[in-house]
């Protein structure tokens, strides 16, 4: 029985298989067939396909040299629905480029024909774009829209084309004499690596100009008549992106040339050369924003034609198959006056360390000045750098202390030295004795008292620092800011000397120039200021929290989330009562040297921060200001005592700008 049973099951299933073959009308080959030749378009070698019409190879050759100008790009091709007809069948091919930004779309028709078991592709240039010939290959113009301007307050021109000579070595107008020898001349005149510069040079075709240095054409000192004494070198004038100086912002702004070869390869083919790429700051982050969209056009021309016979034939003997327009870049406007921003460049020229200072305005929270100085070599001091605040910081504690009941009136206890858990604390060098014992609130914070402020820790929660801290805008998110910016860590909780640490703006309080500046700009408005840099943020914007920081920080620290805005800000009678407290700093503490400062009255406070292990250790210097509708921090690593040090630079500071 079960012998039988399985001999009609097995004649059961060569029916269905003898069904199947019967009603296979070939369409998975011509399915499959399709599908490869798509594959082979998309990866253009069909070197291996079976070819009816064209040797294989031929057709290969072909292929190759149709999209040669389009390299390194290569299409997406699907086949779509076959369409069966006997021995013979069609299918359309859809092809997808990625050309830059643009993206070029067809479908062209490919035919089929079965011989024995295989099905062959027939053969007609057709099937590469539909409207090309055969003979022709196609033309690929990229053209490049001027990059758009970085503008400051008022649209003033901070990014712009200006005039530029590339300076170099043309091979061509070298004549008889050796072009090693005038590639050295040529270095040692304009101060490059003479050596890497001559092995470039030897190393270039003969028809190759090499750069050798590119000078600003305002103020060049390298004359076209110096110059013309080397066989060979010669300027070639252009125009650039570039600030009113080279150092003019430059850690904000950042800088634009033409992409590296590096650059180029990581683009993908975004970029090509003699693009101009932004480097840096505003520059690298907006450049997609600044850089626009190419325009490209894509013709199809006859095959072997040269590019002057081109220009000569009348008419055109291209045809365009596919074109897009150029779109231009759009500015990115920001809030920096550039009279401010160099006022505070020349202000810190001559500081050695690495130095800032930032401006801003109470009133709207526009950065008006973001200045790093030389020290920092080009690093973003005055926004990404990460320092503890030293006695800046009094103004969080004594906001905290106020919310507790205190007044600018009410009694601290000043000591000379104060202990905790072993470890003692001291005022700094030269504290007055007069203001040592049971003083005001605003004394102690006019001389700066460290002991007074941790003496008060028990009273002031490391929970209420850090809440005092964002209702005065630090480590808060800065929506409007557009940039990337370290606006402060406070931690909110901490116990014994990490406490008292706290208290005085050490220990895992940390700040950048930025952050302070916002703090004293929170006093000064009688609200939290949100910062804003960029006012018209588009592609490239970071994230709303805006604290992230780059690689290269001075700070080993990890950077901390940005908190939202503070559900307890500042309100107008604490800011008062803060107002009047860093007055007195002027009028009868440590920086009464601005009480000359003309104009609106300047409140103040003073910060000297420890760091390192040395024994004195060393010292950052901070002052931070508010002078009318005017907020100001500067700040000098290893600088010694605040009034001392950043004090004169904020006075002279303060005076210039009016």
């Amino acid at each position: 029985m079960g012998k039988s049973k399985n001999l009609v099951l097995g004649l059961a299933a060569l029916m269905i298989a003898g069904s199947l073959s019967a009603c296979d009308d070939g369409r998975s080959g011509a399915e499959g067939a399709a599908k490869q030749l798509a594959s082979a378009l998309a990866a253009l070698d069909v070197g291996s396909l079976a070819v009816d019409g064209k040797d294989a190879t031929a057709a290969n050759e072909q292929v190759k040299a149709v999209f040669a100008a389009l390299d390194p790009a290569k299409p997406s091709v699907e086949s779509g629905a076959v369409k069966l007809d006997g021995d013979k069948a069609t299918v359309p091919l859809n092809y997808t480029w990625k050309i830059g930004t643009a993206e070029w779309k067809y479908t062209s028709q490919a035919a089929l024909k079965k011989s024995g078991d295989k099905w062959a592709v027939q053969w007609t240039p057709a099937l590469l774009e539909p409207d090309i010939k055969d003979g022709e290959v196609l033309d690929k113009t990229v053209s490049a829209p001027s990059r758009a301007e970085i503008l400051g307050a008022g649209d003033a021109k901070l990014i712009s084309y200006r005039p530029v000579v590339y300076v170099g070595i043309d091979k061509t107008t070298v004549g008889s004499a050796d072009p090693a020898a005038s590639a050295a001349k040529l270095a040692q005149l304009v101060g490059v690596d003479e050596a890497a510069y001559v092995k470039q040079v030897q190393a270039s075709g003969p028809q190759a100009f090499v750069s050798a240095i590119t000078l600003r054409q305002d103020g060049r000192t390298v004359t076209d008549q110096q110059l013309a004494s080397i066989p060979g070198a010669r300027g070639i004038p252009d125009s650039l992106p570039l600030a009113p100086t080279r150092t003019f912002a430059r850690a904000v702004l950042g800088t634009a040339a033409e992409a590296s070869a590096e650059q180029i390869q990581k683009a993908g083919g975004a970029l090509k050369l003699g693009d101009i790429v932004g480097t840096g700051g505003l520059e690298e982050q907006y450049d997609a924003q600044l850089r626009g969209q190419d325009g490209v056009s894509i013709k199809a021309r006859p095959q072997g034609m040269t590019d002057d016979q081109i220009k000569a034939a009348k008419p055109d003997p291209r045809r365009v198959l596919f074109a897009v327009d150029a779109k231009p870049g759009e500015p990115v406007k920001t809030t920096l006056d550039p009279r401010l921003q160099q006022l505070a460049e020349d202000t810190l020229s001559g500081v050695g360390p690495a130095s800032a200072i930032v401006a801003l305005r109470p009133s709207t929270g526009a950065v008006l000045a973001a200045a790093s100085g030389p020290g920092s070599n080009g690093y973003n001091t005055a926004m990404l750098g990460q320092y503890a605040p030293g006695s800046t910081f009094k103004i969080v504690d004594s906001l905290a202390m106020i919310r507790n009941g205190m007044t600018p009136d009410s009694k601290v206890e000043c000591t000379p030295t104060i202990t905790v858990d072993g470890r003692t604390f001291k005022n700094a060098e030269g504290y007055p004795a007069s203001s040592l014992g049971s003083v005001a609130l605003r004394d102690a914070f006019a001389h700066s008292c460290n002991t007074a402020f941790i003496n008060a820790r028990d009273k002031v929660s490391q929970a209420q620092l850090e809440s005092a801290a964002t209702s005065l805008g630090l480590a808060a998110q800065a929506p409007k800011l557009g940039a990337d910016a370290f606006l402060g860590s406070v931690p909110g909780s901490a116990d014994g000397t990490e406490h008292a640490a706290s208290m005085i703006g050490q220990g895992k309080v940390l700040l950048s120039p930025l952050a302070a500046a916002i703090m004293a700009a929170s006093v000064a408005r009688g609200a939290p200021v949100s910062p804003q840099l960029v006012l018209n943020p588009g592609s490239g914007s970071p994230s709303a929290g805006a604290t992230t920081t780059a690689s290269g920080s001075p700070s080993s620290a990890a950077t901390p989330t940005a908190s939202a805005a503070s559900d307890k800000p500042v309100t107008p009678a604490e800011a008062a009562a803060l107002g009047d407290m860093m007055r007195a700093v002027v009028t009868s503490g440590h920086a009464g040297f601005l009480a000359s400062v003309p104009g609106a009255p300047v409140g103040a406070k003073t910060g000297t921060a420890e760091f390192g292990k040395d024994n004195p250790p060393k010292t950052h210097a901070w002052i931070v200001a508010v002078h009318g509708d005017l907020a100001v921090a500067v700040f000098v690593e290893d600088g010694g005592l605040g009034a001392t040090t950043s004090g004169p630079l904020l006075k002279s500071f303060l005076t210039a700008a009016g």
